[in-house]
Formats: C-alpha cells, structure tokens, sequence
C-alpha cells in the first residue's frame, strides 16, 4: 500500500476494484464506510454485487476478465478531456507518451461492448476519479488473479501515475494483502526471486553483499515460483516443505496436483492442525498459534508490529522459527538463534528499507499512540517510519508507465461449457479454514459450500435454491448446493474456497501469469446441472446476508 489505513476515512473517493472488502477484509472496509458517511463518493467495480456496492454512488458489474478495457478506456478518457497532471507526469514519470498511444483506441464506447459497463458510467467514474485530489485505488485478489493479472496492476498504475494521485495522504495505489502477514513472508524474502527487501538474486552487487554477510555462495538464478512448483511435482519437484498452507485445498487445478503430490519423494507439513495436504505428508511437525509465539507480523499498511506470547504450545508444538533451527542444525548448521528478535535484525541488517525497526523499538511505541508497530521504508533507527509512500518524490526515481492490451481469459464459454466461474471468500471463513471450521460459532454461520447462479440461468437448467448441483469444467466436477441470487451477472456463478468436501479449487484454471505465475483463480469455463431436487425453493444459506431473490443488477 501506498498509504495508510486510517487515511481511508479521510479520502473523497474510493475505487474499489476486485475486492470484496466487508468480507475480505472487514476492518479495511469500516474505515471505508465512515469515509463514505463523511461524504466520500464509492465506487466498486465487481461483476457481482457484494455488499460494498449497497453503499456504493456507482456499482460497475464488468464481464469478468475485462478489467483492462476498463481501467483503459478510464484512462483514454482522462487523456481525452485532458484531465492529467501535466506537471507531476513531467517531473516524476517517465514512459507517458506510450500509453497515450495505446489507449487512444480504448474509447468508452468501444470498451461498452466488452465490459458490459455503460460508456456513460466509464466516463463519470474516469472523471470522478481524476478531478477528486483524495482519490485512492483499492484492489485485491480479483485483479492479480488472472492469467494476465500484472497487466491489469499496471493498468491501475497508469492511472495513478496520470492524475499525481501519489505521495499525499488518502490517494494512492493500496492492495489490501490477503493474509496476516503476506505482507511479511514478502518483505523477508519468501519470492523466488527476491532477498529481503525486494533486492533481486540476479543483481550480482546483492548477490555479493549477500555471500559475504551469509559466508556461503548463491545462485544468481531466480528460483520456481509457486504455480510452477505445482506443475512440475512429481517430476522437477521431488520433495516438499510446506508451512502453514493447504496446498491441496487452495492451489487450482488441485487433482492434478494431486497426482504430482503422490509421486513426490518426501513431504513435511508443518502446521497448528491437521488439514487435506496432511493426508500426502510424510512427516507432521506440530507449529504453534500466533498466541503462542514471539515474533512480527506486517499488515497491509507496511505496518511492522509485535506478536507476543500470551499462552505455552501445547505437547511437542513450537514456533516455526525453533523448528526451523533444529532442522538447519540437524543437517550440520550451527544456527545460534536466541529468540525472534536477532533473526529479524539479521534480516533487517542487509535490507535498507527495514534497517531501522528492531523488536526494541516496536516495543518502545506501544502505548504512545493508538496506532503500534513501525511502518517501512524505515532506513535508521532514528527515522519514525513512513506513513505514506513517495512523498519526496517517486522512490524508484521516475514512475514507470507501462502500456498495456487486453487479453481475454484464458478460458471462455463455449457450448459444453457455458458459464463464467470465480472464487473467492466469505465473512465466516478464512482462506483453507484449516481454522474457522473448527470454530463452532463460525460454523453455525455457515456450515457448507454453496453456488451462486443468478435466476436466468437456473431457471434454463430447471435448479431452484436448496437443489444438489454438480458444477464442472475441464479439470473437475464438485457437488454443492445452489443459491439462485442476482447477486452474480447472468452467465456468472460464483462459488466460495474454503470447503473441503465441495473444493472449488477442482475446477479452477492453472494457467498462469507469465511474469508472478499466479493462477486464473477468477474466471473459467463451467457449467452446472441440477442433480436432486429440494422441496424448499425459498432455502436459505447459512450465513448469507442477501435474500434468494436479490436486488436487480
């Protein structure tokens, strides 16, 4: 993120753009809310109407997958009626004239036909966004996760870089990260290509520093990244360490996958509980909750806070760290770490951007203000953190504009296979609920998987709500019960992640992006067909805080 959270409650407009905020993310999304009740202007571009767009001045249900035409045909507008900052993209961007070009072609009207978004709505939202000074963009998942998803982050960022929305509170370019601390297993280097602090493996002056502040030599070549780390198991990957994930419910594609998993050598899982991945391991090492650990976690904001003991682990569970050092030195390292803190120094010594946070000064500013934890860039122990980004300037030098085409999905309707489907989460239930299921309040919320439809298309293929259906693309099929709602666009359904018994991920496209290789997770082909009948037409799911029948998009 570019800014801080509590800036949200002081922005003028919100473009929020593939992210189910209220569910995803509920603390972010309060603070939308009082920006909202303060005046801001909202508008959520999403193809199904979650509960953000109730709240919404503009709901723009794009056909999923055309976020570039989108997001271009916004900036052909900006173009067009001349609404850049011409002195911020002089000064401080380099590459402008490019994407002028490309996006020349990318009229409202043209772009009407592809996104199903009226040019009239392109244009207000183009123009809202650009004259408005505390405009701030707001993404998630549903943007990065496509086989094209860089494209449509350089979309957005084009935007940014065209109307100065940079280096001021409340404006801004903020993906809201997904996990508690993704953000952190980023900044420490758990990328393939990357060292702490996004210093590259193939710089050969990091890679030096590297070597003789580690004393062993490094490979210059980057790494597998996660998508091809599953495709090749089984045959370029013989063995897997896997760490508080649940590869085998949340990776796309999953039954493939599963055929690689059995053919793979060795497999350790460590995790605070059992999960579907345990079922392929070979050995189990027991990991304890965030409350029974020491350590960091990173937000979304770049916020660095202290996570501390309040509990024992129990039996033979430890934190990851102490496992980890065991392991290294069973295998003949002579690792020496005390606690936490002296593994963060270690990383923060050779990474700029973090040299100035320690445990000792997390610590220091609890209780001085409402707000804990040091946001980076940090370079010194005297710098107070950075609130928001690019304030003096750019901090790469100049903002990089990058043109950008349309790519349709890697997958369309056809007649076998007539739907668009996407994934994605709810309130009740988290990620792989390895464990909200086990959570028995969460679970009388919601207790089972369910499919979105909207009431054309359930009512072409005879399924009411409450009906058993079996969804199916290329890859799979999973049997899951019906919710008719106009909640998703007619020729979308929608189904949530989190079920082991209906796994969404059977179904979901492993394609990936060609520059992070993250997965198609939100849109392919499927169709659906009714496989027994419930009495109940008017079924209501657990959980769901939408009527059957749904507002009309």
């Amino acid at each position: 993120m570019t800014n801080s959270i509590g800036e949200i409650r002081d922005a003028d407009f919100l473009f929020v753009i593939g992210s189910n905020t209220s569910e995803a993310h509920p603390i972010i999304a309060m603070e939308m809310k009082r920006a909202v009740r303060k005046g801001a202007t909202l508008v959520v571009a999403d193809p199904r109407a979650i509960w953000m767009t109730s709240i919404a001045k503009k709901h723009l249900p794009l056909n999923p997958g055309t976020d570039v035409w989108l997001l271009n045909a916004m900036a052909h507008v900006i173009v067009a009626e001349d609404l850049i900052d011409r002195e911020f993209i002089a000064k401080q961007t380099e590459n402008f004239e490019q994407v002028k070009a490309v996006v020349a072609s990318y009229t409202p009207e043209k772009a009407e036909a592809i996104t199903g978004i009226s040019a009239g709505d392109i244009r207000w939202t183009a123009r809202q966004y650009a004259t408005t000074e505390k405009a701030g963009i707001y993404y998630t998942l549903g943007i990065t996760e496509h086989a094209h998803g860089t494209d449509n982050v350089y979309a957005l960022a084009n935007l940014v870089l065209m109307t100065g929305h940079l280096g001021k509170p409340s404006m801004g370019m903020n993906p809201l990260r997904g996990q508690n601390n993704v953000q952190g297993a980023n900044d420490a280097g758990a990328t393939p290509m990357f060292y702490p602090g996004y210093q590259r493996v193939d710089d050969p002056e990091v890679r030096a520093k590297y070597e003789q502040s580690w004393g062993v030599p490094l490979s210059p070549v980057p790494g597998l990244n996660l998508n091809e780390m599953m495709k090749t198991a089984g045959e370029q990957m013989r063995g897997f360490f896997v760490m508080g994930e649940d590869i085998a419910l949340s990776e796309p594609n999953v039954l493939q996958l599963e055929k690689g998993l059995n053919e793979v050598d060795f497999i350790v899982m460590q995790d605070a509980f059992l999960n579907e991945t345990a079922r392929f391991a070979d050995v189990i090492l027991p990991a304890a909750v965030f409350a029974e650990k020491e350590g960091t976690f990173t937000n979304s904001e770049r916020r660095v806070q202290r996570v501390r003991k309040a509990v024992d682990p129990p039996g033979e569970a430890r934190a990851d760290w102490e496992i980890l050092v065991m392991l290294a030195n069973k295998m003949g390292a002579n690792w020496s770490y005390k606690n936490p803190g002296e593994v963060y120094a270690e990383m923060v010594k050779d990474a700029p951007q973090f040299a100035g946070i320690s445990h000792e000064k997390i610590d220091r500013t609890a209780g001085e203000d409402q707000m804990t934890g040091v946001q980076w860039p940090c370079p010194t122990p005297e710098h107070p953190g950075t609130t928001f980004l690019h304030e003096n300037g750019i901090l790469r030098g100049k903002g990089l504009f990058t043109p950008v085409h349309y790519v349709p999905p890697a997958e369309l309707p056809d007649e076998n296979y007539g739907l668009f489907l996407s994934t994605g989460r709810t309130l009740y239930h988290y990620n792989a609920a390895t464990q909200t299921r086990r959570e028995s309040g969460l679970h009388a919320k919601q207790s089972e998987a369910y499919l979105e439809l909207h009431p054309r298309d359930a009512k072409k293929r005879g399924i009411r709500s409450g009906d058993l259906v079996e969804v199916t693309t290329r890859r799979g099929s999973v049997q899951v019960r019906a919710m008719v709602s106009r909640q998703v666009r007619p020729g979308c359904i929608w189904m949530p992640l989190h079920f082991a018994e209906a796994r969404a991920n059977v179904l979901t496209n492993d394609v990936g992006d060609p520059i992070t290789g993250t997965a198609e997770y939100k849109v392919c082909a499927a169709e659906v067909r009714l496989l027994k009948s419930m009495s109940d037409s008017e079924y209501l799911f657990p959980g769901s805080y939408y009527d059957v029948r749904g507002p009309e998009l």
